[in-house]
């Protein structure tokens, strides 16, 4: 499967939707996409609501947007991870170091 990216602006807030699955194959799409995002933009939203798969490439992209967005001193934050996807960052204990908003996936947040 293929990953659709859209961003776009919500006031001070860039968001970038996301949809399909984050794998070997799509996850150098979606560093270069994001990576430029925080770089640039002061606050990103990653909206995962429509991912419905995510490997541990996925997780180095955003273990490297993270980097970049501390040292530029930027916010990163994950929205709508659906429980699949949120178990990954949860059992690696990325959950405690990623700023992870759950808000339409029920128990999560």
């Amino acid at each position: 499967m293929n990953l659709h990216i859209d961003d776009h602006q919500e006031g001070d807030v860039t968001v970038l939707k996301l949809s399909g699955e984050i794998d070997a194959y799509t996850a150098p799409q979606l560093k270069e996409k994001l990576l430029a995002l925080v770089e640039e933009n002061p606050t990103v939203h990653v909206d995962l609501a429509r991912v419905s798969y995510m490997d541990s490439t996925g997780l180095g992209v955003f273990i490297s947007a993270l980097k970049t967005s501390k040292e530029k001193e930027h916010a990163l934050k994950l929205i709508n991870l659906q429980e699949n996807v949120y178990r990954l960052f949860n059992i690696t204990g990325l959950n405690d170091v990623i700023d992870i908003e759950n808000t339409v996936r029920g128990e999560l947040s």
